[in-house]
């Protein structure tokens, strides 16, 4: 007779697994995790057995006392986890079989194949809101930063060269943007999540009257008219990972993100910049050199990024070449899965902390913004305004700036007649275009870094940002 130490599977072996392989193929340590959607797709399978006349409502009800009560001991870390039942839905199961006779009635109509991609298709709903209010609160914090120092201008940088003057707001609002490209993207996986599996057994559904659309009803599995959204092919169902997989692209593209914000901040809190400075409850100093405050918050924010990456390979990788249905493989897909939303919502709380408490210096700031040279394509525009084609005006302007350089004196200071030899457009305005504020408010354009165009994306950002 097979021993009972494995009550899910035993009838079919004469002896229970060697104890290497219990360690070997437990899951428990990981998908744990998953406990309270567990419970939540248990109960709504139980109302569903009561409605379609599989179980009685007084099984369903105890049924339900004995989830609830597991569900709290779990939540009290009073619940004992066992290594020999595997996983999350047998510890539970077995638990739950110790206190409701019913309970035995649970498991009618569904596998644990069913039951897992229900599971992780509730967590990542889950994990979707949580990680778009986290970016939420991120975006709030360099909003605000951006609202506080509105009248800050820097330079723009391309090639990590100095390019063309900014708001600093505008530059804050530039990394809004990326951070509502990865809201909408986790908007997107949740939808894809949106679907309920719950009924498609292990491989091929089940001859018992079941009511799919009941469960699904149960779970949240609708859509914005209430109406059940339910997969419609068991075995994709449950061999199906796509999810999983699209919700780490989602994280490694947010870490992305996090890791060029983090560069920025390296940058511009460097003494070669000093642009800015981080909170020092961000920050962490030597264990040789006193003077040092390195920006660890942000160069572990840029570490993370690679973390996330590796945890969208690690589940591109497992997928690949698995024949339908349901392999053991798939187990390994949590770990990855729970690194990319623990590490995403970690990156996002940590960057909304450094930007509630940046310092920014305006003298500093001013000074770089006020380099001359950050205007010579306002020179050539001004060429061009004189009817000079562009290409020729940048040719002018270059041979002007290649002039300064050689005389070491600033653009603005080189004599009209000296540039009317490399180009008769100079006219005795041309200077006129190293006006700082009035180069800003000529950028009228939608999308630009004028003045009144950053108060719009302020406001558009207040409005997107709101809870």
């Amino acid at each position: 007779m097979a021993k009972s130490s494995q009550a899910t599977w035993g009838g079919r072996f004469g002896a229970g697994p060697a104890k290497l392989m219990l360690r070997f193929s437990e899951s428990v340590s990981i998908d744990r995790r998953l406990a309270p959607f567990d419970i939540a797709g248990s109960k709504a399978h139980a109302a569903m057995l009561a409605h379609v006349g599989l179980i009685t409502a007084a099984e369903r009800k105890a049924i339900h006392r004995g989830l609830d009560a597991i569900l709290a001991e779990i939540a009290a870390g009073k619940f004992k986890w066992k290594a020999s039942l595997e996983d999350v839905h047998m510890n539970i199961e077995h638990a739950l079989a110790l206190r409701v006779p019913a309970a035995a009635k649970l498991h009618t109509a569904r596998s644990r194949n069913d039951q897992v991609a229900t599971d992780t298709r509730l967590f990542l709903k889950h994990a979707c809101a949580e990680l778009r209010e986290l970016l939420r609160l991120a975006g709030r914090a360099i909003l605000a930063a951006a609202e506080a120092h509105a009248d800050v201008v820097i330079p723009g940088y391309t090639h990590l060269q100095r390019a063309q003057p900014v708001f600093l707001a505008h530059h804050l609002f530039a990394w809004l943007e990326m951070i509502e490209r990865d809201r909408n993207r986790l908007s997107a996986v949740a939808a894809h999540a949106n679907w309920c599996p719950l009924g498609s057994g292990a491989i091929a559904g089940t001859t018992l009257p079941i009511d799919r659309a009941y469960t699904a009803r149960a779970l949240g599995f609708v859509d914005e008219r209430g109406r059940p959204q339910l997969t419609q092919n068991s075995m994709d169902a449950i061999g199906d990972r796509d999810l999983l997989v699209e919700f780490a692209a989602a994280c490694a593209l947010t870490g992305v993100h996090f890791s060029r914000i983090a560069e920025d901040l390296i940058l511009w809190t460097s003494t070669e910049f000093k642009f800015a400075d981080l909170p020092e409850a961000f920050c962490t100093g030597s264990s040789l050199m006193p003077q040092k405050r390195n920006a660890d918050a942000c160069e572990l924010m840029r570490g993370k990024s690679a973390r996330l990456q590796g945890n969208l390979q690690t589940l591109l990788t497992l997928g690949k070449g698995l024949p339908l249905t349901y392999n053991r493989d798939l187990q390994e897909d949590k770990p990855p899965l729970f690194d990319s939303f623990d590490q995403t919502a970690l990156c996002a709380e940590v960057l909304a902390g450094v930007m509630q408490g940046i310092t920014i210096y305006r003298d500093r700031c001013a000074e770089a913004a006020g380099d001359p040279m950050l205007l010579a394509t306002d020179l050539a525009d001004h060429l061009v305004r004189q009817g000079v084609p562009f290409r020729a005006a940048h040719h002018a302007v270059g041979a002007a700036v290649a002039l300064a350089e050689s005389r070491g004196v600033p653009l603005p200071d080189l004599p009209t007649a000296d540039l009317r030899k490399i180009h008769p457009g100079f006219g005795r305005d041309w200077a006129k275009s190293f006006d700082l504020a009035t180069a800003l408010r000529r950028r009228t354009g939608v999308g630009m870094p004028g003045p009144a165009q950053v108060r719009r994306q302020a406001a558009r950002w207040r409005k997107l940002l709101r809870g």
